[in-house]
């Protein structure tokens, strides 16, 4: 009898702890976050994380990792359902389009992109043979295009970059980058390298653009986003955000956020083209 009471006891013992288990893991996903990580092209980085900070600020219970490493990188990643939103400073390619058919991809704004100079090297217009044989490694020397008597150091990006297919495609008509180019990881980091070397020269998106380093005008038009809106500047491409099918939840509002006029304002604030007009 002793037996059958202790065994009763055991078992209201084990399903009170089970109720218990339960009560505290509902608990636990009511205050669980729900992450929205995005991930590629490094020009969209500044607009991801401006937006996202406001949108976390409306919907506390979203988190949003940001993170870099590539337009080509962020494409891929999104096809494989590593990240929520993969972030293209270019379009899909066919192959893309081809291997990756349940992409969906966003328009949210459009960028220049600049080839810039050291703020000490007087060189401030190059007509795009020059700049096709200063990367080919042709012309080695900054007095060869009216510069100092200086060698010229080649910053590019890899080819995961959008900013570096925009580039090779639009500044340089798919010419050659030679193989002593210095390559470097995004464009904060080419920044900082052309700020100090001066002798120095790479490109950029001109939403990155500031005191440290010089854009240089190509064929005798500046790099600025007004002379890209006048089609004058050519060097340019799409900023894109990417969903593998279309998003839903969270990651829909977000993005809708990211387009909506507020969100736009917030993509010319960044020193971009929206893709949508703003008042």
């Amino acid at each position: 009898m002793k037996k059958i009471i202790t065994l009763i006891m055991g078992i209201v013992l084990i399903a009170s702890v089970l109720s218990l288990s339960g009560c505290v893991s509902s608990s636990q996903g009511t205050d669980k976050k729900t992450e929205i990580t995005l991930a590629g092209g490094t020009a969209l980085v500044p607009i991801a994380k401006e937006t996202g900070k406001i949108f976390m600020e409306r919907n506390p219970s979203v988190v949003i990792s940001v993170s870099g490493g590539g337009s080509g990188f962020g494409i891929r990643e999104v096809a494989k359902k590593n990240i929520d939103i993969g972030m293209a400073g270019r379009d899909l390619t066919e192959e893309e389009k081809k291997k990756y058919p349940n992409l969906v991809v966003y328009k949210i704004g459009i960028d220049g992109v600049a080839v810039v100079v050291n703020p000490s090297n007087p060189v401030s217009d190059l007509t795009k043979e020059q700049l096709k044989e200063i990367f080919s490694g042709k012309i080695k020397n900054w007095k060869e295009v009216g510069g100092k008597d200086e060698p010229i150091n080649i910053y590019t990006r890899d080819e995961n970059s959008g900013t570096r297919d925009t580039f090779w495609k639009y500044a340089l008509d798919k010419g050659n980058i030679t193989d002593k180019s210095i390559v470097v990881a995004s464009n904060g980091e080419m920044r900082a390298k052309i700020a100090s070397d001066k002798n120095g020269i790479g490109y950029l998106s001109v939403g990155f653009i500031d005191n440290s380093v010089k854009p240089v005008k190509l064929d005798g038009v500046e790099p600025t986003q007004e002379n890209v809106q006048k089609g004058i500047y050519k060097v340019y491409r799409p900023l894109n955000m990417i969903t593998n099918g279309k998003p839903e939840g969270m990651v829909k509002k977000y993005i809708d956020f990211v387009l909506s006029p507020e969100g736009q304002k917030i993509v010319q604030q960044e020193g971009f083209i929206p893709a949508k007009p703003v008042k």
